[in-house]
């Protein structure tokens, strides 16, 4: 089933953005005209000025289209570009999507002809791209810059034309404390990256080449760049077979309808169209009774079998272990606004439930970074008191050198016989990951990091790595009202992992991933995905909890529920693997074919891999140059920073957004 919107106008998608939105987005443009009016040059972006007179250039619209069917999703993000100018153009767009997402299909669609995407080594489509693009033909681009960010581009969109790309990825969807739940980030924060050397104590926001931003975005035609056009709405759908019956569906970050078609529920925003400004998340509870305690879900592929397996083990109550506990807090520049209030919440409410006989610490941390105790001390009232002081005063402002800050936190010895666990409240917009999970991997000991995610934009990827190897769990706190909720839920887990030391046996041989599988806290689910060599026998679970425990999970196909997609599962998990290897110091020379030969056979993007889909009629006529157009993402919602690249708006057209669209909201307010 079809379940796209009808084409609109962008002002009337505008206009149905509910009034708390379009204000924000009026309020915010009225406040920043006058600093990003200093900071412009000749007009760029949704409209140019030529000869006296406002003309509209480039605009684009996305619309996302989830179906989820037991433990996969399968979700298409089409983002339809309109050009209003008289000149050919390129499209370009920084498209954030889960760090686990297996980014593998690529249409392009130019009015009734459709053509499909190739997988090629990224050099190799970057070349065919560019070339097409210079000789006018219809082309797209998808790239990854990052695990959880990737690139597209459009060339050749000719004047008063639409194009259409479609980009569909597979994820595996999450299960804890009960919920099952799936995420789309719409936006980023814009990462910080650290200066190479101490002579350059500073970094720029994105600067550099695309290989050491992840924000960096190349024209095609580099000398035909044209400026920046305002930040996508979003249109949103989603079929769920959640394959037993739920007491509850909705999501935590939107306003969204939710209908019944037998087993099928379908959920839309319930204002149609958002701005894409914050990340999207969709939960939903089973009843109680009907809670899965295992699944299996199969595939086949090629030859090759593939299984997901989810297990939920028992919860049983443990002694507490003697606590060293110290909080490392981000409140560098990208945390302005809702993220720093929320660190500082969640901070201050970890504070509050230190128990009697713990010990903490707190470190802060921008482009310095500061110890609030030379070492942790114990939680006595005063020192408690001295620190909740101490986090109160913090104010978001600098870089995000979060380097030494880890390094602080980890360094020495805790007291005897006492644990130490790292809490980082962070919106990880790093540019660093590598090089921040190296340290995390030499040097915690035995010490455990707990990030907490901060913000309605986190960086996902780094959260989600920097948890595993710092044998721990990630937690997102994206309002100020999940604070202490939150924050209760994981100081629980604290010192309660459910299971550790975790191990799966398949029948015959098999590469499952994650290779070394995590503890689990309270409420969390084992989910492991593997290539085996036969779909029938049983899996065998064994772990400590802290008794020695067993489970035998059945394969065969009475047990197990069949999944196309688990295979990409697979394979994003495989190549996962490969450039942790290759982060550590592997083999390049053998680990890199690996990764282009798993990504080839699944045709998935990868950092070696991307997706080009070309029309091999020309379109643009020799004579006409080809201007390049960069689409901004969204101010993260909360956030006091701007949106990339958006110091190159004037102050004319800011002002004139702003009375447009504050004229739509009056007319939306009488309405």
């Amino acid at each position: 089933m079809d379940h796209r919107e009808t084409r609109k106008p962008r002002l009337f998608r505008f206009l149905r953005l509910p009034p708390p939105a379009m204000f924000r987005v009026v309020m915010l443009l009225a406040a920043l005209s006058p600093a990003l009016a200093a900071a412009a040059g000749e007009p760029e972006g949704l409209m140019l000025k030529r000869d006296g007179e406002w003309v509209a250039t480039l605009a684009m619209d996305t619309t996302v289209d989830m179906q989820v069917r037991g433990l996969l999703a399968e979700v298409s993000v089409r983002q339809t570009y309109r050009n209003d100018s008289s000149q050919w153009r390129e499209g370009r767009y920084l498209l954030p999507l889960p760090e686990n997402a297996a980014v593998g299909a690529l249409t392009l669609r130019v009015g009734e002809r459709l053509i499909e995407g190739e997988i090629r080594e990224k050099e190799e489509a970057r070349a065919v791209y560019e070339a097409a693009a210079a000789a006018g033909q219809r082309a797209s681009l998808v790239s990854q810059n990052r695990p959880n960010l990737f690139q597209t581009a459009v060339a050749n969109i000719g004047p008063g034309e639409e194009v259409e790309i479609e980009v569909r990825y597979w994820q595996p969807v999450a299960f804890r404390d009960g919920v099952f739940s799936l995420h789309l980030p719409l936006t980023l924060t814009p990462r910080y990256l650290p200066a190479p050397s101490p002579e350059t104590a500073f970094a720029a926001w994105n600067t550099g080449g695309a290989e050491a931003v992840p924000e960096a975005l190349p024209a095609a035609m580099a000398g035909e760049d044209a400026g920046a056009a305002l930040p996508p709405t979003v249109a949103l759908t989603a079929e769920i077979e959640p394959g037993l019956p739920l007491q509850r569906l909705d999501s935590p970050t939107h306003a969204v309808t939710v209908s019944a078609e037998g087993p099928t529920y379908r959920v839309v925003l319930a204002h149609l169209v958002e701005a894409g400004d914050r990340e999207f998340e969709l939960r939903w509870e089973p009843v109680p009774s009907e809670a899965p305690r295992s699944a299996v879900f199969t595939d086949r592929v090629g030859g090759e079998d593939f299984a997901l397996l989810m297990l939920v083990p028992p919860t049983l109550p443990v002694a507490p272990l003697p606590r060293e506990l110290v909080l490392v807090i981000d409140n560098s520049g990208s945390m302005s606004g809702a993220s720093m209030q929320q660190a500082i919440e969640a901070a201050d409410q970890a504070l509050a439930r230190l128990r009697p006989g713990d010990r903490f610490n707190v470190v802060r941390f921008d482009n310095t970074f500061e110890r609030l105790f030379e070492a942790p001390v114990a939680a006595e009232p005063g020192n408690v008191a001295r620190a909740r002081a101490f986090v109160r005063s913090l104010q978001a402002e600098g870089g995000t050198e979060m380097l030494p800050a880890l390094r602080a936190a980890f360094a020495g010895e805790p007291a005897p016989g006492f644990l130490r666990q790292v809490v980082l409240a962070t919106d990880a917009a790093v540019g660093n990951e590598d090089e921040l999970l190296a340290l995390i991997e030499s040097e915690r000991g035995d010490a455990r990091l707990f990030p907490v995610g901060i913000g309605s934009a986190p960086n996902g990827h780094f959260l989600r790595k920097a948890a595993e190897a710092g044998r721990g769990t990630q937690t997102l706190v994206r309002d100020v009202n999940e604070v202490a909720a939150k924050m209760d839920a994981l100081l629980a887990k604290l010192d309660r992992p459910a299971m550790r030391d975790i191990s799966v046996d398949w029948p015959g041989a098999a590469d499952a991933y994650p290779a070394r599988v995590p503890d689990l806290y309270q409420g969390e689910a084992l989910q492991v995905v593997a290539r085996v060599d036969r779909l029938s026998g049983v899996a065998t679970v064994r772990g400590l909890t802290p008794q020695p425990w067993v489970r035998r999970v059945p394969l065969g196909s009475e047990s197990a529920t069949p999944a196309p997609g688990i295979g990409r599962l697979w394979a994003r998990a495989r190549i996962d693997g490969l450039e942790d290897e290759i982060r550590r110091g592997g083999d390049l020379e053998r680990l890199r074919p690996a990764v282009v030969d798993v990504a080839l056979r699944h045709g998935l993007v990868s950092t070696y891999t991307s997706l080009v889909a070309v029309d091999r009629t020309p379109a643009r006529p020799r004579e006409e140059s080809l201007g390049s157009t960069r689409m901004l993402n969204a101010t993260p919602d909360g956030s006091l920073a701007f949106a990339q690249g958006s110091t190159g708006w004037t102050r004319e057209l800011m002002l004139a957004l702003a009375l447009a669209l504050g004229g739509a909201l009056l007319l939306r307010t009488r309405g």
